[in-house]
């Protein structure tokens, strides 16, 4: 991090929201009022998981970790930004911008392969029903999701190490409301080649395959819908797998218009938008996605309430 004929960059200014100041409170008192929905809605989901034995399922069992992972990942960014809001020094230390890099990547990627996980469940739900209790055991489960959670902080740590090799100048200000990896390459003097080569690489990988995979499963799906001749038995299916595919939607949807799609001449602006919607909407939206076209989840809310008014 010290070069010479350099100064040393100790801390970064995030720049954060282009809003008005006779603005400020209001999104102030809207970005809290969504981050307090977003760890309701997620600790709510958890908590009816573990209450409820008849939701002691595996699709449940990934849709609890799903949920986790998006409460962490909001409050990587949002408590950071509030503060912000509230104060006057935007600054983060340079440590702590590394620590924010590296879990917003380890819960980004891992919403990633939890997704992936979970149409793996649905496809062999679906697709293999009288095999779904011995291929989908409680081992298999827990490996996977325990892979999932150490090779997405292995491939975080390695981004991570290599982002601590650079050197930066005197200009420390990050056009985001977080330390966001591809801003953070525009303010170093050293060459990012290596790092921005991996991330294309690895990145691609990461994000292309479970994506390929997931279309794949859902192909297969319709394939075996389409044998189906009983209505209520595809009103089941689509019911069952609305939910999941309402997130991948969300998810990969953001994902495309801001890495792949044109950004033209606004590309800061669309930055933060997109930046907006994978950190603070999508993390609040998908617990009510869940919970709304879940029929086992509003039954477990409902008993949950009625046991609580009957212990009053």
């Amino acid at each position: 991090m010290i070069t010479s004929n350099q100064t040393v960059v100790s801390k970064f200014f995030l720049l954060g929201l282009p809003i008005p100041a006779e603005h400020q409170h209001l999104f102030y008192a809207l970005f809290l009022a969504m981050y307090l929905i977003t760890v309701l809605g997620n600790l709510i989901i958890i908590i009816l998981i573990l209450l409820d034995s008849h939701l002691h399922t595996p699709m449940y069992f990934f849709l609890s970790n799903l949920s986790f992972s998006d409460l962490c990942y909001s409050s990587v960014t949002m408590p950071k930004l509030l503060q912000n809001m509230q104060g006057q020094d935007p600054s983060i230390t340079y440590a702590g911008c590394l620590a924010q890099m590296y879990f917003l990547m380890v819960f980004a990627d891992m919403e990633n392969f939890l997704l992936l996980v979970m149409a793996y469940d649905r496809y062999v739900a679906i697709c293999f029903p009288l095999h779904y209790t011995s291929i989908m055991s409680p081992k298999l489960c827990v490996c996977l999701v325990v892979l999932s959670w150490v090779f997405t902080m292995l491939y975080s740590m390695l981004h991570t190490v290599l982002f601590a090799r650079l050197s930066f100048c005197g200009d420390n200000m990050i056009p985001q409301f977080f330390c966001d990896i591809s801003a953070l390459f525009k303010l170093a003097c050293s060459d990012t080649y290596i790092n921005e080569l991996l991330i294309i690489i690895l990145g691609g990988l990461i994000i292309g395959i479970p994506f390929s995979l997931i279309i794949m499963s859902y192909v297969q799906i319709v394939c075996s819908i389409l044998k189906i001749s009983s209505t209520r038995v595809i009103h089941k299916i689509f019911s069952t797998c609305g939910s999941h595919l309402s997130v991948v939607s969300l998810f990969y949807g953001t994902i495309i218009g801001l890495y792949i799609c044109p950004s033209g001449n606004n590309s800061t602006a669309k930055e933060t938008a997109m930046a907006m919607m994978y950190t603070v909407v999508t993390p609040m939206l998908n617990p009510f996605i869940y919970s709304l076209r879940n029929r086992d989840m509003k039954e477990a809310l409902r008993m949950v309430i009625c046991k609580k008014e009957i212990s009053l």
